[in-house]
Order: structure tokens, then C-alpha cells, then sequence
């Protein structure tokens, strides 16, 4: 085991060399690590060689652990620590946002750069697990989608579960996204967020609050929230709130979860939208039939090549824009078309929604309004519009903001899967007698007469090609028109009534 007073050294050298730890603090962090590992003395030791930010951290845990620091050693709880450690190398939220505003000066670019940056160098965002996550692409007939199994978040283990269960419940912070995590410590039931640092940015004359996701699903995957704990809601507001992010930060894009269960995201109670540094193949797809408007001729309006039912609407004028999108919405909202089955309500309850994504390109703003409905039968119980049940082996979850775009975030169970059919369809052997395989038994009959030869050395390949084929499939459930003739007419029957 390496000795504590070497790993110290090395944090503080790592803090040095990213910038988080300034020549002035260098004495100071080291006192604060030492009241943290419980140590009253320290004599600096010179390492043989650099270690990684990861092993650095695995070491202190490790220490801290067989030194009774710590009393668990689980994930769980190895993450409260580890964050703990980490927050001595963080300077202050004031010194993080007087460093931002200063470099957005410059230029947005340079103040997002830093900050991403910096997320990374806190270890906020954990770079060595998202390198973990498994990724490739797939090309289908809408242009390339991005596939990934998520492997970031790491899996609680059952002693942590149980204490989860037992813990106090605390309304403090109200939920993950709340202005109150900055620097919080954490419990067994809610992560720590020492290394936390928002930055406060105004939206439409309000006080939002700017960070990145520390799951990062794609390049400087960001967070817009609002700074009061209150319900997501697409409106009129929700468009001008998108497009004034895009005004201050032009080269991001930023979008929103619709604002019902089953087509919403995670977390419906707290306003927010998430945006980043990435191109999506949505963002790519072409105008499949260009429309206009009623009442907004002047706008560039179309339908796009995608498998889910998107409008894209593009102009300079930032508020035509806005009042284009409000009157869509407001239109969708209340739209019942009985032979597309499409009905606005049901009993009183509401099923017509929009997931908007807002971006600039060449100059001009452009929305692209993605139309949802979140009714449900006694055959599609999870929702008509959500991958159907011969699609939930590799995809069940709502189809939120990301996937909406084409990247499919798959669950981490799949990794393993997959190694484990890829043995069984090499070696032939029943896949219908494994319990965790059973379920992908009729996928792999539909698609493994179309490969001549499946070995070793192409299984991974092939599935992960079926995999992207799936993926497809998905969107195209959650699309309320279909990419068919019959689809096309229900399409344009929704424009004609604008």
C-alpha cells in the first residue's frame, strides 16, 4: 500500500498542474488533507514517478479504509470520500465564477472551455468511468446515430441499498438539481457534491443556474436550471428561455424534455434543459418536405428526415421564432386526429406535448419542435408512442431529450449480455436456456439468417450493428407519424390545421 504522506504529495502536485491548487495554497491544502485523513504531521516526499488522478484516489481510499478513516469500503461510500478529498483542492464558488465571467470577456468558447475543464480536473465529472462507457455508431437510412451503454454511473451494492432504505429522508437539497448542492456533502441516499461550482447566468430576467451533467453523454454535456425548485413546463416562456441561452452561448446547443411522464425526463420536477458542444445526427438530417406556416410565411419551416416527427422552424428574428414555436405548441396541444390515433386528451388528461431543441446555425436561430403524445392502451401500457415490448430486451426507458436526437443512452446490463449472447450464438448453444438471455432469444432468430458466417472475431460487430437497427426502431415507435405515406398525410393534415 502506498504510504499516505507520498499520495498526498501527488494530489497536491496533480492540483498544481491543472491549475485547482495556486502556488499561495499549496500549504494551506496540504493541512486541510491532513485534518481529513485525521493526521496531525506531514513530511514531503519526493515520488518516484507521477500517478494518475484515479490511482492517486484509489490509494487515499484504500488508506483511509485500513486506518479506520473510513468505516465502509463500497462504492457508495468510497465516492462521499473521495469527493471529500477532492474538495480540498477546490477553490471557492466566487473565485470559479470571477475566472468565468472574465474569460467569457473573451469569449463564450473560452469560458465553457475552462469550465468543462476545470468540472474534469475537480474529478466532478469522473473522467476514468466514462471512459468505460461503451460506444460506436450506427447508419441507418436518417444518417448515423450515436449508441452507448452507460457504464459511468456505478452500480450500488447491497449494503448500501439497505442503508439508503433505513436513512433519515431529507428534503434538503430538494432534489439533484437544486442551487442548494453546491458544496454539499452528501449522504448514503444522495451524492456528494463538494466539488459542485454553478454558475449563475440570467434567462429571460431571471436568476438560472449553469453546470455540466457529471455523466457527460456527450461532449460538454450541460445543464440549464432554474435557481427555484419548480416544475418543468413547455410554453412560450420555454422558447424564449432556449433561445436567450443561445444568444449568450452561440456555439452550444440546448434542449428540453417534454413536460408529461412517459415522453419527459427523469426529473419533471425541477425546470431544466440540457444542452452541450455536440453535434447530433438530428442536427444533420435534412428537410424531408419544406412547409409553411399559417401566419408565419416569413419563417424557413420543414419537415425532417428523421424517425420521430419533427418540425424545424429557422429565422433571424429571435422572437418571430418564438411566437412561431408558441403557436405550434399551442396548436399540437389541443390537436386530436382520431384515424392517426392521436388525441389531445383522454378522461381530462392531457397527452399532446413538445420536446424543443433550440440551436444557431449559420446565422439564424432555428427550433426544431419534435411533437409527442403520451397516451396509453391496454396493448402498449408503458405508452403507444414509446418502444413497444418487443424492443424493451434492449430498450424500455422513456425516450427523453438525448435519445430524441440520436443517441441512444442503453442500460449497463448490456455490456455483459451481449459478451456473454455473443458466446452462445458462436458456440450455438440455446440461447432460450439462459435466464438472462431468454429475452433477446426471438431478436437474434429475426436477424442472424442475414450473416453467412458469425464467428468470435465478428459477433461484437454484429450485434452492436442489430443493436443500432434496434435503436432505430425505438425512435420510430416514439414517432407519432409514421415515416410512411399514411404517415405523411397525418403529418401534413397537423400542418394544414395551423
Amino acid at each position: 500500500m502506498q504510504k499516505i504522506g507520498n499520495l498526498i504529495t501527488q494530489l497536491v502536485r496533480y492540483g498544481e498542474k491543472t491549475g485547482l491548487v495556486a502556488a499561495e495554497d499549496r500549504i494551506y491544502t496540504i493541512n486541510r488533507l491532513l485534518e481529513i485523513f485525521h493526521l496531525d504531521e506531514y513530511t514531503e516526499e519526493v515520488p518516484e514517478e507521477e500517478m494518475e488522478l484515479e490511482d492517486i484516489l484509489d490509494g487515499m481510499l484504500d488508506w483511509a479504509y485500513e486506518n479506520g478513516v473510513t468505516e465502509e469500503n463500497s462504492i457508495v461510500y468510497r465516492d462521499l470520500f473521495d469527493t471529500r478529498i477532492m474538495s480540498a483542492l477546490v477553490p471557492a464558488p466566487s473565485v470559479v465564477i470571477q475566472k468565468f465571467r472574465e474569460l467569457y470577456q473573451e469569449s463564450p468558447e473560452k469560458a465553457t472551455a475552462y469550465y468543462y475543464k476545470f468540472s474534469c480536473d475537480t474529478n466532478y465529472i469522473r473522467r476514468y468511468r466514462i471512459k468505460k462507457d461503451k460506444k460506436w455508431t450506427a447508419d441507418t437510412e436518417y444518417g448515423t446515430l450515436d449508441i452507448t451503454i452507460n457504464l459511468s454511473k456505478p452500480e450500488k451494492d447491497p449494503k448500501a441499498i439497505a442503508a439508503a432504505k433505513n436513512a433519515k429522508q431529507s428534503a434538503y437539497p430538494k432534489c439533484l438539481l437544486c442551487k442548494e448542492n453546491e458544496g454539499y456533502a452528501g449522504r448514503v441516499n444522495h451524492p456528494a457534491r463538494q466539488t459542485h461550482r454553478i454558475i449563475p447566468v440570467t434567462i429571460d430576467g431571471k436568476q438560472w443556474g449553469f453546470q455540466y451533467s457529471p455523466y457527460v453523454y456527450y461532449n460538454e454535456h450541460c445543464i440549464l436550471f432554474n435557481s427555484e425548485h419548480t416544475p418543468m413546463k413547455i410554453d412560450e416562456s420555454a422558447f424564449r428561455k432556449l433561445l436567450d441561452f443561445i444568444k449568450q452561448f452561440p456555439h452550444y446547443f440546448i434542449g428540453s424534455n417534454a413536460d408529461l411522464p412517459i415522453v419527459g425526463g427523469s426529473i419533471l420536477a425541477h425546470e431544466h434543459f440540457q444542452g452541450g458542444h455536440y453535434e447530433f445526427a438530428m442536427e444533420r438530417a435534412g428537410i424531408r418536405k419544406e412547409i409553411t406556416i399559417p401566419g408565419f410565411e416569413q419563417i424557413q419551416a420543414g419537415i425532417v428526415n428523421w424517425p420521430m416527427s419533427v418540425i424545424r422552424i429557422r429565422h433571424e428574428d429571435a422572437d418571430l421564432l418564438v411566437k412561431a414555436a408558441a403557436h405550434i405548441l399551442e396548436s399540437w396541444r389541443k390537436y386530436t386526429d382520431e384515424e392517426a390515433f392521436i388525441f389531445a386528451e383522454t378522461d381530462g388528461e392531457p397527452h399532446n406535448t413538445i420536446t424543443p431543441i433550440a440551436r444557431m446555425r449559420d446565422g439564424k436561430y432555428e427550433f426544431d419542435l419534435v411533437l409527442r403524445n403520451n397516451i396509453t392502451t391496454k396493448e402498449h401500457p408503458l405508452g403507444v408512442y414509446h418502444p413497444h415490448q418487443e424492443l424493451h430486451h434492449i430498450k424500455k426507458e422513456n425516450i427523453g431529450l438525448i435519445e430524441v436526437m440520436g443517441l441512444a443512452v442503453l442500460p449497463a446490463r448490456l455490456k455483459d449480455e451481449m459478451a456473454k449472447l455473443g458466446e452462445y450464438i458462436v458456440e450455438g448453444k440455446d440461447i432460450r436456456s439462459d435466464e438472462t438471455l431468454e429475452k433477446h432469444a426471438d431478436w437474434v432468430d429475426e436477424f442472424i439468417g442475414k450473416y453467412d458466417v458469425v464467428t468470435a472475431e465478428n459477433v461484437e460487430e454484429i450485434l452492436q450493428k442489430e443493436i443500432g437497427i434496434v435503436f432505430k426502431k425505438v425512435l420510430e415507435h416514439a414517432g407519432v407519424y409514421k415515416n410512411t405515406e399514411e404517415g405523411m398525410k397525418g403529418f401534413m393534415r397537423f400542418i394544414e390545421s395551423l
